[in-house]
């Protein structure tokens, strides 16, 4: 082993042209060298071929597959179908999600600005009434303002203009009924009590309804008030006992329910059917108003109204009143001045 790893004197120093690879290979004749090779010399022969002391075999690059394609920075790639599909489905959503939220916003600062503008005209300025919307050739003009976008939070807005639907759709309802109710004083002579009260309910239920608890809960969602909210409570409780009798139907009251309906249809079948109508309009009405009171005291719930804040806002409303002021100075003059 000593051989193998003893080292040359330091003071040696070595011929690199000696070395056996360097003499092998110039040793070689048939190797083509510049010594003996001249490009000027016509008479001289070309210059031998190349041959390589240990030939081996020649390296061959390795292929790409052809199953592998390069893909240039500015190509697509292809993640697989289903997963790319399922990313852009996702950022669509995403997107869209977003757009929605920020339309939400837009309308909400529109309603605010409008309502500032409508809010600069003054602290004596009012705003000019729009409901009912009557032609301007009648005698009569609109009686209150109504803009659910501009006075109602959006938070509220829909719950607001269902209550509004369903104040038309009631409307709608006992109109049917003064037409059922006719139609049944046409085959039966003996309900013209009917259709009278029929043309009551029709004249007495229509604005009564809008003013009385339609409007409460439109101010209640407008101010944040508990006295309109109570109020609303208690009219509309009543309108939906009203309209589980229109849906019952008692004979000679003047509402087309399942009793007359079905009373009626042994008569006339068309009327009868007619009259099936309006009782299905009436069940409709009924569940409908369940439905919508619990939903608005559901939102009342999540509200800072209480019965406090309605007694304190019904003592404060009495008092700003000028003819109810009037009316307690007058009686305190009097009592004052009164012979004792």
């Amino acid at each position: 082993m000593s051989k193998y790893t003893s080292f040359p004197d330091p003071m040696e120093d070595p011929n690199p042209f000696q070395d056996p690879a360097v003499t092998q290979h110039s040793s070689n004749a048939g190797y083509a060298t510049l010594d003996l090779y001249n490009p000027f010399d016509n008479n001289a022969a070309p210059p031998p071929p190349y041959e390589a002391t240990s030939p081996s075999a020649p390296s061959v690059p390795a292929q790409t597959p052809p199953s592998s394609k390069t893909t240039t920075p500015t190509e697509p790639r292809n993640y697989g179908s289903y997963n790319s599909q399922t990313a852009v489905n996702a950022t669509t959503a995403e997107l869209l999600k977003k757009q929605e939220e920020l339309e939400q916003k837009a309308k909400e600062l529109e309603r605010r600005e409008r309502e500032l503008e409508s809010h600069a005209l003054g602290a004596g300025a009012s705003r000019q009434n729009n409901w009912p919307p009557l032609p301007s050739f009648c005698p009569v003009g609109p009686c209150f303002y109504q803009d659910i976008s501009v006075d109602i939070s959006q938070r509220f807005q829909r719950t607001v203009t269902i209550m509004y639907y369903f104040w038309m759709f009631s409307t709608c309802t006992l109109l049917f009924n003064l037409v059922s109710s006719l139609a049944n004083f046409a085959v039966d002579v003996h309900g013209g009590i009917g259709l009278g009260l029929a043309i009551l309910w029709a004249l007495l239920f229509t604005p009564c309804s809008f003013v009385c608890w339609y409007r409460p809960v439109y101010k209640a969602f407008r101010t944040d008030s508990s006295f309109n909210f109570f109020a609303f409570f208690f009219v509309f409780f009543a309108q939906v006992a009203v309209d589980v009798i229109m849906t019952i139907g008692i004979p000679g009251w003047g509402f087309s329910g399942w009793i007359v309906s079905l009373a009626t249809l042994k008569t006339s079948v068309p009327v009868g059917a007619i009259m099936m109508i309006n009782a299905i309009c009436f069940t409709a009405q009924t569940a409908m108003g369940v439905v919508m009171l619990k939903k608005v005291h559901s939102l009342y719930r999540q509200t800072d109204a209480s019965f406090q804040k309605a007694q304190a806002e019904f003592a404060t409303g009495v008092m700003s009143n000028q003819a109810v002021r009037q009316a307690a100075a007058n009686a305190a003059t009097g009592a004052f001045t009164a012979p004792r």
